[in-house]
């Protein structure tokens, strides 16, 4: 089902097919708005970022784009001079076609590491794009992203008369550094430069930044808000509303949806000195594989819990004495837990969502992250990925 024009921004239109990146489903999506956007990108602080990470951070510079590339099934990190090359002709391929400059262009790249694109068959296919650009279908777009993705990530709001759509795509080695996976937002609203980079960081961080699968910083992740302004002015608390929600919905997809995630886990960290304190914490809890393994198999020992939070040895202002945790509305430390308290304890952990508490009471600050269990299913996706 495609999102309808009514409830997409307007301005944006998309091409969105398959090359023969590496199967038979839709890997190349190209979305284009009428007029020139303000615009901003996060990235990827991997040292082996790959040409879509140095190109698209060079284009965002002044703050301006028209279009989004997002190629998928291959990454096009660590090929050297000819992947930067290949980069960068796919751009001029596009920008020939559509009229618009390279370098008002992001190019995205998801996928495989270290091989190079299937580039006479990308030439072949992009031939006519200019012809061939439809309506925005968003959903679709959703799809072409994908790679190890089961579902497509989509999500909404309506700012006064202006709309807000975002996509996402991820689901493995996910550990936001700045940016994360593969996220776009597009928007009608008319906002300026200053504005729009202010709220979109502080979104990225506080929802994206907060999310982590396996502990593993992706070489190509990248954040993209492209703001058309056609709808006109919007109030900014409500426009940084309604980016947030949309951010964080994304966010609660992608834990879903991680590579052999059969829950989500959410932990918050409060009473905190610092909001880096809170999310360092909290971030050393769900990435623990001691605390993952055991949601996922409901093993009521909350004691991994506590191991993690003493894995932050910097953190001196920390006393375990005044330290609480919960899960859910289950005090279990301090605490003297009876076979029924563990028994309500396995009860929680068995749930699809599962909400870790801590209480640091060294001050006021908290920070809530997100991420899944560790299953099976994950060894298996990974162990056969390039293959």
């Amino acid at each position: 089902m495609s999102l309808t024009i009514s409830a997409a921004p307007q301005g944006f239109s998309t091409f969105i097919t398959n090359l023969g990146i590496r199967d038979t489903t839709d890997d190349f999506v190209f979305i284009k708005s009428s007029v020139p956007c303000v615009a901003d990108g996060v990235f990827t602080q991997s040292l082996f970022a790959g040409p879509s990470i140095t190109i698209s951070r060079d284009n965002l510079k002044d703050s301006q784009a028209q279009g989004i590339v997002v190629i998928s099934k291959n990454a096009n990190v660590a090929n050297g001079s000819v992947g930067i090359a290949d980069a960068q002709e796919i751009l001029q391929l596009v920008a020939t076609e559509t009229g618009i400059a390279p370098h008002n262009i992001v190019i995205a790249s998801t996928g495989v590491i270290g091989r190079r694109y299937p580039i006479e068959k990308i030439r072949a296919g992009l031939l006519g794009l200019g012809q061939k650009l439809t309506d925005a279908d968003f959903h679709a777009a959703a799809r072409g992203i994908m790679t190890t993705d089961t579902v497509p990530k989509l999500a909404t709001r309506q700012i006064g008369n202006a709309k807000l759509v975002g996509i996402a795509k991820g689901v493995g080695m996910i550990e936001p550094n700045m940016a994360t996976l593969l996220t776009f937002f597009f928007t009608d609203a008319a906002i300026s430069a200053n504005s729009l980079r202010s709220i979109f960081r502080s979104t990225i961080d506080k929802t994206f930044n907060c999310l982590s699968v396996d502990t593993d910083t992706s070489t190509s992740d990248s954040a993209v808000i492209l703001a058309n302004g056609i709808a006109g002015e919007v109030s900014e608390p409500d426009f940084a509303t309604a980016l947030q929600e949309v951010a964080q919905e994304l966010v609660l997809k992608i834990a879903r949806d991680a590579e052999g995630a059969t829950k989500i886990i959410q932990v918050t960290v409060d009473s905190a000195i610092n909001y880096a304190q809170a999310k360092r914490v909290a971030k050393a809890i769900v990435n623990s594989p001691l605390v993952k393994t055991a949601v996922y198999g409901a093993d009521p020992n909350w004691g991994r819990v506590a191991m993690a939070i003493g894995k932050c040895e910097n953190e001196q202002q920390i006393n375990p004495e005044r330290v609480v945790i919960s899960f859910d509305n289950v005090k279990v430390y301090p605490n003297s837990l009876t076979d029924e308290n563990l028994e309500q304890l396995r009860q929680i952990m068995s749930k699809d969502k599962v909400d870790i508490h801590v209480s640091l009471n060294v001050g006021e600050a908290s920070a809530t992250v997100w991420g899944c269990d560790l299953s099976e299913g994950y060894i298996e996706i990974n162990g056969k990925y390039s293959t």
